[in-house]
């Protein structure tokens, strides 16, 4: 398997980037402490936004509101108004079920690109069958659905094994959520009414640095079922906008409240031509602390040590090692990418 590993150190100020079920900032016990913890779904879904905003190869949509493009792209092929309806809910049930209260929707969200539709579409008003269009459609504007995989329920042939893999996100050291206490003042309230707000609440946060990690499957990404299609150059812009993405994407919740958005002081980029994913949390079990000094040395000192410790203890050698500070990210992603043929 040769791989990209990133593994990513960030600060983050005030922040719930990552909400439970009832509305508090994610977290986690390793070590024997909480952490916080932001998911694997919530960074991979910042990227995916984020890479769409850069590249035009990132056009993916996951939904559940399958029948109006399916509906449109059959009338664009050359179906009349009730073929097309009929035939867009056949379509729709062999990627899922349709809802039994809502005709236009499925009952499981499917990440499909507009390019997968139009061909589908096109095959079916040419003769074939729903479900031999289906399986003949290439995902051609759809990096992100190789990279980050899709699940069909209906047929399992129609599943794509994402390239990416996303841990989730642990603060490198001891992490307790807190409250903040608001308040909204009525501007038309006189000063010599009641003084008193018009509203108060509390939300919860944290604010933490903490510890990421992704890697690519080169191997899988570019074989015949995800983006071999593509030439040498077209291969290197995708690796770039999806390093790019990952690095730089912030998760979106309370953006505008508490505005966390930051960028990572220090990436380590490893380059495995064999061998397996390999995390470097373990860095971090024993939680860093700052002794008046900040979090983010020591976190960088423990990634090192136990980087060093990895490979002198399990010889695990890597073909590149990249530090983004020392070269920064235009070369860092030039020499990661100049091993793609």
């Amino acid at each position: 398997m040769k791989l990209i590993e990133l593994h990513i150190l960030q600060s983050f100020p005030v922040s719930c980037l990552n909400r439970d079920d009832v509305g508090s900032p994610k977290s986690a016990t390793f070590g024997g402490v909480p952490r916080a913890r932001i998911s694997s779904q919530c960074l991979k879904r910042a990227s995916r936004l984020a890479a769409a905003q850069i590249a035009p190869n990132f056009k993916g949509i996951r939904s559940r509101f399958l029948k109006e493009p399916f509906t449109t792209a059959l009338l664009n092929a050359g179906l009349d108004a009730e073929a097309a309806e009929k035939t867009a809910d056949a379509i729709c049930t062999t990627f899922s079920k349709q809802d039994g209260k809502k005709d236009d929707q499925v009952t499981t969200a499917v990440y499909l690109s507009p390019a997968e539709i139009e061909q589908i579409a096109q095959a079916i008003a040419n003769g074939d069958d729903v479900k031999k269009a289906a399986k003949k459609a290439q995902r051609l504007d759809a990096a992100d659905i190789s990279l980050f995989g899709r699940m069909v329920a209906n047929d399992s042939t129609l599943n794509v094994e994402g390239a990416a893999m996303f841990s989730h996100a642990l603060s490198t050291h001891k992490v307790s959520n807190d409250i903040d206490f608001y308040s909204a003042v009525d501007d038309r309230k006189a000063d010599s009414e009641d003084a008193g707000a018009s509203m108060i609440g509390t939300l919860e946060f944290t604010s933490a640095t903490y510890y990421r990690y992704a890697a690519i499957n080169l191997d899988l990404l570019f074989d015949e079922s995800h983006l071999a299609q593509l030439d040498s150059t077209q291969k290197k812009a995708v690796l770039d906008t999806f390093i790019r993405a990952t690095l730089m994407a912030v998760p979106s919740a309370r953006k505008n409240s508490m505005n966390a958005a930051t960028l990572p002081f220090e990436v380590l980029a490893v380059l495995k031509d064999t061998g397996q994913p390999v995390q470097l949390v373990n860095a971090f079990e024993k939680p860093v602390v700052s002794n008046g000094s900040g979090l983010a040395e020591a976190s960088l000192s423990a990634m090192k040590t136990q980087l060093e410790s990895l490979k002198n203890i399990w010889g695990i050698e890597h073909t590149e090692e990249l530090w983004l500070t020392e070269i920064g990210l235009p070369n860092f992603i030039t020499k990661l990418t100049d091993h793609v043929e």
